[in-house]
């Protein structure tokens, strides 16, 4: 297992835009996972460790793209039909032919091998097979139609699949025609998941009159189990420095990330900041971001630690943006950012400048038939709402101040999030 350097977290800044973040997060952060080798049908959603690099062409002969009849092509006459006799019938899997006689065609099925000296294949459609055998087929015919070069797919020696990728099921299916019975993917990111605070109550108990039941910590487990990891749940720990902090070290022996929601601040409630720097290192890192802001990174033993803010909506932007991309490369993957779709805005929106803002919003059809995002009509990042009944986010960059209704924003589906 890789070591994370002392000074991964060590930004400085007070208050670091997004992308600065993750730049110093990639330039920084190593694998901190081992490989191993799962069979193709294991291996959807790992993440692979290496580059696969075709060993053959893909495909890995010439063959033919449609059902019909294989010519060559300076056999056509490119003013009028060109009747020519079947030579012979070449199905898909056959393992030879003769070679194509001249001013004749060969039947030919999907995937069949070309015959040497055709070089053109006239669809089944566009075809007149003739009483006499013969078949008629009409001009306007491309050369090379309808025919797949040897290595047109994927060329013999080519990455076809790059080390880092979160495979899915069509990469699978790449691996099995390149011929590949198994891959290298990295073992599995170990992620401890916790929450802390006396007026937690765990779902399915009693509800006391002074508690809220805990939602963060579900809503990070879902989110880490789909991205693949092998995640752990700590459960609620009380308000005391002494029992997070041995928690924490305990954890810390068996995991790669901890992570948290709440208690990262400096009030004097705020008890995981001081639990985290009783047991290891914390640098704490003001994120240009709302919802959101104060998010700790730190260290404990081998394990990294993150701690995010409390509110539902914090909870999910933070996720989103920092501890998401910084789990994927403590695992090996290669992080794409979202992406963003251009749609209107039906709100008007101010802010301030120097920090980049995330509107909850849905998506509906305006009354011209444009996409246009309505953003949720109550402010709060404690709202849970805000997240189950709209669509996803609309980014507000670092620069913008004001936004008008009727101009186009960058919309973050939750799709693409989480």
């Amino acid at each position: 297992m890789a070591e994370l350097s002392d000074d991964c977290f060590a930004f400085g800044a007070e208050l670091m835009p997004v992308d600065t973040a993750l730049a110093a997060l990639r330039e920084r952060l190593v694998p901190v996972t081992a490989v191993e080798t799962v069979g193709l049908r294991e291996a959807v959603g790992r993440i692979l460790a290496e580059d696969v690099v075709a060993s053959i062409d893909l495909p890995p002969f010439a063959n033919s793209a449609v059902d019909g009849y294989a010519v060559r092509h300076a056999d056509l006459a490119a003013d009028r039909h060109t009747v020519l006799a079947v030579a012979s019938r070449l199905p898909a899997g056959a393992a030879s032919v003769r070679a194509l006689p001249p001013g004749s065609a060969i039947r030919i099925f999907t995937g069949a091998p070309m015959p040497d000296g055709a070089d053109t294949v006239m669809m089944q459609e566009d075809a007149e097979a003739l009483p006499d055998g013969r078949v008629r087929l009409p001009p306007g015919l491309k050369r090379g139609a309808n025919a797949r070069a040897a290595g047109e797919d994927v060329a013999r020696g080519s990455v076809a699949l790059e080390r880092g990728l979160i495979l899915r099921p069509q990469d699978v299916g790449m691996a099995a025609a390149l011929g590949l019975a198994a891959l290298p993917v990295r073992t599995r990111l170990r992620v401890a998941v916790f929450s802390t605070g006396d007026e937690l109550a765990e779902p399915g108990c009693r509800l006391a009159a002074h508690q809220v039941f805990d939602s963060n910590r579900f809503t990070l487990q879902a989110a880490l189990a789909r991205l693949g990891f092998a995640v752990s749940d700590l459960g609620i720990l009380p308000d005391r420095r002494d029992a997070i902090a041995r928690a924490l070290a305990e954890a810390a022996q068996h995991h790669d990330l901890l992570l948290t929601t709440g208690g990262v601040s400096t009030g004097e409630e705020d008890h995981v900041k001081a639990a985290v720097e009783a047991v290891g290192r914390i640098d704490l890192w003001r994120l240009a971001i709302k919802p959101g802001r104060p998010v700790a990174l730190g260290r404990i033993g081998r394990a990294a630690f993150a701690g995010l803010p409390g509110n539902p909506a914090a909870v999910v932007v933070t996720f989103v943006h920092l501890a998401k991309p910084l789990a994927l490369l403590l695992a090996g993957a290669a992080p794409k950012p979202p992406l963003r779709f251009p749609v209107r805005a039906a709100f008007r929106y101010r802010k301030k400048t120097g920090r980049r803002e995330y509107v909850r919003a849905s998506l509906a059809w305006g009354e011209d038939g444009a996409l246009e995002a309505r953003s949720f009509p109550r402010e709060g990042a404690g709202l849970l709402s805000s997240l189950t009944d709209t669509d996803g986010l609309v980014e507000l960059a670092e620069t913008r101040t004001e936004l008008a209704a009727g101009e186009t924003v960058p919309f973050l589906p939750y799709s693409e999030l989480l």
